[in-house]
């Protein structure tokens, strides 16, 4: 039998004939033994008394469920009580239909022993669905796969981000050589482009950005339901606008028409008007669909990566010194947030994984205990600051609710500022992309690094712990090899004379 705390939900297989359906259980694995698969499940007739909290035996007579499984109302009495009157009437399963927030079932110590039967808790709702699909005739097998530690999300996580990661700084790259080609580009101070880009260069401004950080946090964790409506509108119009960039970036590399056409004196080109067309329908798409966990997280990452990209190519670190006060403070700051805020906060739970899951996500509490919504598709808001890939492998978990491996645009964005800074700082010097490539590697192995230690350690890991130190040490590693660390430390600008277009390199 499995261990108090382990494998907290489980399966229940109803059929009848050749048809067969599966719902969520949640049961207590020191009181209750079920079996590891379908296949070794033995299977009851399950016998309707909803209409029952079975708190005593009534009418009913002992052994009139002999060796059947009986569905009962929660509530009026323990857990236990009602499993020893279930199994004094000759039941061999005992399932409580709930229509509260279901938590794992226990009693006390004493209790334990008592009770020979497997006891689980189900939803109301989910009953009332097995009525309408197999009327009253229901037989049951209950089972609890095991669920192995490593899952194939993690992989489909780590792909994700390197992808982003390395188109963001390609896209950088590629933009910083195009004003090179272009002509004279102004330096020092934080600048703006044409397109709008921003150029981070003190530091004092760096320190205030990383301070509104965490006071957003922590008004996001004190104010979070109202908060919350605030940060999905904004990330709506950004996704949006974020989309738009990307693929009209991408229409004018593969050399797609504009399709302009008058409109009076002005022209409007029909393809900027589709794709934003496009663009502003995902993101409506997103808003309206935003709790429907088993296919959303798809649209909701497409629009990550595209919000990941256009900050990536929209702000810009001037110098190697700015990435590592800016990276450096961030790292403080997550590591604060995850592991120090636990010991500060009521309830014992970091603030940052609090904010980013959303104070009404249910799952596991600090004593083991699972907590599982009332409703399957639950209403409470989530942010959307990360990407969200489902725990593949956590069958009997994601009938309960959704798990998924999570990875926060933070720790994508923050690391591609350098590797977006190594892409331009390569179009600079004029290399063959050594600085660029170096970087988005050790990114990529950093994450390996930190999916591996949350692995072993069972617990989640601020991921800018170790993808800061592999690709500031990187970066500088090669910098130091190429004998260009003063140039790599202080920035490259270049300016363009008027007169003869001659493009020359200053070091700063």
């Amino acid at each position: 039998s499995r261990t108090a705390g382990e494998c907290q939900e489980a399966v229940l297989h109803v059929s009848n004939g050749a048809l067969h359906k599966d719902y969520c259980l949640v049961y207590n694995s020191s009181w209750s033994n079920i079996s590891d698969s379908l296949s070794d499940a033995v299977k009851y007739e399950l016998v309707n008394l909803t209409y029952s909290m079975l708190c005593d035996e009534g009418t009913m007579k002992p052994g009139s469920l002999d060796g059947k499984a009986v569905a009962v109302m929660r509530g009026g009495c323990a857990f236990s009580r009602k499993a020893q009157v279930a199994q004094d009437l000759g039941a061999a399963v005992l399932l409580i239909t709930s229509k509260e927030e279901m938590t794992t079932p226990s009693a006390n110590h004493t209790e334990y022993g008592k009770v020979k039967i497997p006891l689980a808790l189900m939803r109301y709702s989910d009953f009332l669905d097995a009525q309408k699909v197999f009327s009253d005739k229901m037989e049951v097998q209950l089972f609890a796969p095991p669920i192995p530690p490593f899952d194939v999300s993690i992989i489909v996580m780590l792909a994700l981000a390197v992808f982003t990661i390395a188109m963001g700084g390609f896209w950088s790259g590629a933009v910083e050589r195009a004003k090179q080609n272009a002509g004279p580009s102004l330096s020092g101070g934080e600048e703006r482009a044409d397109g709008g880009d921003v150029m981070l260069y003190s530091p004092l401004k760096v320190l205030l950005f990383v301070v509104l950080m965490c006071g957003m946090l922590v008004l996001m964790y004190f104010f979070y339901k109202w908060l919350v409506y605030v940060i999905i509108v904004i990330f709506c119009l950004a996704s949006a606008t974020a989309l738009y960039s990307c693929l009209n970036a991408l229409s004018n590399a593969v050399g797609c028409s504009k399709l302009n056409v008058s409109c009076g004196e002005r022209s409007c080109s029909v393809r900027s008007l589709l794709l934003a067309a496009v663009c502003i329908t995902l993101a409506v798409v997103w808003g309206v669909y935003r709790n429907e966990d088993r296919w959303i997280w798809i649209l909701q990452d497409l629009l990550g990566v595209a919000f990941c990209l256009h900050f990536m190519k929209t702000i810009t670190l001037s110098n190697y010194k700015i990435c590592v006060f800016l990276l450096s403070l961030l790292l403080i700051y997550d590591v604060f947030f995850v592991f120090i805020t636990p010991f500060l906060t009521p309830n014992g739970e970091s603030i940052m994984v609090q904010v980013a899951l959303g104070p009404g996500a249910g799952g596991e509490k600090g004593d083991g205990a699972v907590v599982i919504p009332a409703d399957p598709s639950p209403s409470y808001e989530k942010l959307p600051v990360v990407m969200r890939v489902p725990r593949f492998s956590a069958w009997a978990q994601n009938l309960c609710m959704m798990q998924f491996s999570i990875l926060g645009y933070g720790d994508i964005i923050v690391p591609g500022l350098l590797v977006a800074y190594c892409h331009r700082f390569d179009v600079w010097i004029g290399s063959n992309r050594i600085y660029f490539i170096s970087c988005t590697i050790a990114y990529c192995v950093g994450l390996a690094v930190t999916f591996a230690v949350m692995l072993l350690s069972r617990m989640g890991q601020p991921a800018l712990l170790y993808l800061v130190p592999f690709t500031l040490i990187t970066s500088a590693a090669v910098a130091l090899s190429r004998k260009e660390f003063r140039q790599f430390w202080a920035g490259t600008t270049y300016q363009v004379s008027a007169s003869d277009r001659t493009v020359m390199v200053n070091d700063l």
